[in-house]
C-alpha cells in the first residue's frame, strides 16, 4: 500500500505516511463511500483553505456543492459540524485530546451511533491531516463478555426484585435552573440524559432507593462538584458523568459490577474515586482525559479493563495486587503502578 500524496510506501499498523505526515485512508464499516469522501473533503480543504483558518459556513456550502453524490453522509457531517464539533476539535492544542472529546460529544450531544461517529471522526480527521485511529472494536475480549455476562444476569436479578419508579427528563425540567438538586421521591432509576447540559447545577443529593443511573444522565454538567450515590445504586450507564468538568471527587458504591464506557470522561478536575471490590469491568475510555487523577486502587474483582480506558491521564498511578489481571494490564499499556502482596489492604501504606 501507497501513500496517496508522496507515494511512500505505508506499514499495515501506521496512522501515517512516515514520510509526508498525511493520514491513512480508512474504510468505516456501513459507510462504503467513505474512503472516497475523505478525498473530497481533503481537496476541498487544499483548494480553500490552504493558507486560511476553516471558516466552518463556507466549508458547508462547499460541502453542498461537491458532495451530492452522497447525500446522506453530507447531511451527517453538515450536522456535526453545524453542532460545533469541527469548531470544537479546532479550538483544542492537543489534537488526541480535541478528538476524544468530538467522539463524546458526537454520541451524547448530537446522539448519532458509535459507527456514525466513527465515520464524521475520519473524515474530519482526514480532513485536518491528523492521524486517527478507528476506536470501534468488532469483537470483545472472552474476559470483557464474561465480565458483561456476569453483569446482564445481576441486572436482571435486581429488576426483577426492585419496582421501578423512573425518574424521566421531563421531571428534571423543573431543576434547569436550579445550582443544588434534591430528588426527595422513592425513585429507583434516573432516566439516561436526564440532567445532561445543566450547566447551572453544583451539587446533587438522591434517594436512598436509586438502583440504577442512566446513560449521560449527568454528561457536561459542567460546574457539578459534588454528588453522593446512594449505597443503594447497583449501576452506571455509559457516559453518565462525562465531561463534568468541575467533579473532583466521586464514591462508588459496592455492588456495582461495571464502570461503562465513557463514565468520567473528561473529567478534568476529579482526583479521588472509590472503587468496590465488585467491579469487574472497565470500559473504553472510561476515565480519559482525568488529568488530575493521581491514584486509583483496583481490587482484584477486575477481570477487564479496556485499553483506552486511561488515556491522558498524566499524574495516574494504579495500586493493585500483584501478579493480578490489573497488574499485568499497567505494565502492558505502560501506566505506573504499585503493587501490593494478595492478603494485605489493599490501601495500606507502605
Amino acid at each position: 500500500m501507497q501513500c496517496e500524496i508522496c507515494n511512500a510506501e505505508l506499514h499495515p499498523d501506521d496512522l501515517a505516511c512516515r514520510e509526508c505526515g498525511a493520514p491513512i485512508l480508512q474504510n468505516v464499516e456501513g459507510f462504503e463511500n467513505s474512503m472516497a469522501i475523505q478525498r473530497i473533503l481533503r481537496k476541498l480543504i487544499v483548494e480553500n483553505f490552504k493558507n486560511s483558518p476553516v471558516n466552518t459556513r463556507s466549508l458547508i456550502a462547499l460541502l453542498r456543492d461537491y458532495m451530492t453524490d452522497f447525500k446522506s453522509e453530507c447531511r451527517l457531517l453538515i450536522y456535526t459540524i453545524e453542532s460545533g464539533v469541527l469548531k470544537n476539535m479546532l479550538a483544542e492544542e492537543n489534537k488526541d485530546i480535541a478528538v476524544m472529546r468530538a467522539r463524546s460529544c458526537l454520541i451524547s450531544e448530537c446522539f448519532i451511533s458509535e459507527m456514525a461517529a466513527e465515520f464524521v471522526l475520519v473524515c474530519l480527521t482526514y480532513m485536518l491531516k491528523w492521524p486517527y485511529k478507528i476506536h470501534v472494536v468488532e469483537e470483545k475480549p472472552v474476559e470483557q463478555v464474561a465480565a458483561v455476562n456476569n453483569k446482564n444476569d445481576a441486572d436482571k436479578e435486581i429488576r426483577k426484585n426492585v419496582p421501578e419508579m423512573i425518574f424521566r427528563p421531563v421531571d428534571a425540567v423543573r431543576f434547569r435552573l436550579s445550582k443544588n438538586i434534591v430528588i426527595s421521591k422513592d425513585y429507583t432509576k434516573i432516566e439516561g440524559f436526564c440532567f445532561d447540559k445543566y450547566k447551572l447545577v453544583r451539587t446533587v443529593k438522591l434517594p436512598p432507593t436509586i438502583v440504577e443511573i442512566g446513560e449521560y444522565s449527568f454528561s457536561s454538567c459542567k460546574h457539578l462538584r459534588l454528588i453522593e450515590l446512594p449505597a443503594s445504586v447497583r449501576m452506571i450507564h455509559q457516559g453518565a458523568f462525562s465531561q463534568c468538568t468541575e467533579l473532583e471527587k466521586i464514591t462508588i458504591p459496592e455492588g456495582v459490577l461495571e464502570i461503562e464506557d465513557n463514565t468520567f470522561l473528561c473529567c478534568e478536575s476529579l482526583e479521588i474515586v472509590e472503587i468496590p471490590s465488585t467491579v469487574s469491568s472497565i470500559g473504553m475510555q472510561a476515565f480519559s482525559g482525568c488529568e488530575k487523577l493521581k491514584k486509583l486502587y483496583l481490587p482484584n474483582s477486575i477481570k477487564f479493563i479496556d485499553e483506552n480506558a486511561f488515556l491522558y491521564c498524566p499524574e495516574l498511578t494504579i495500586r493493585c495486587y500483584e501478579n493480578s489481571y490489573t497488574h499485568r494490564y499497567c505494565i502492558d499499556n505502560k501506566i505506573k503502578v504499585e503493587t501490593v502482596a494478595v492478603g494485605k489492604d489493599l490501601r495500606a501504606e507502605f
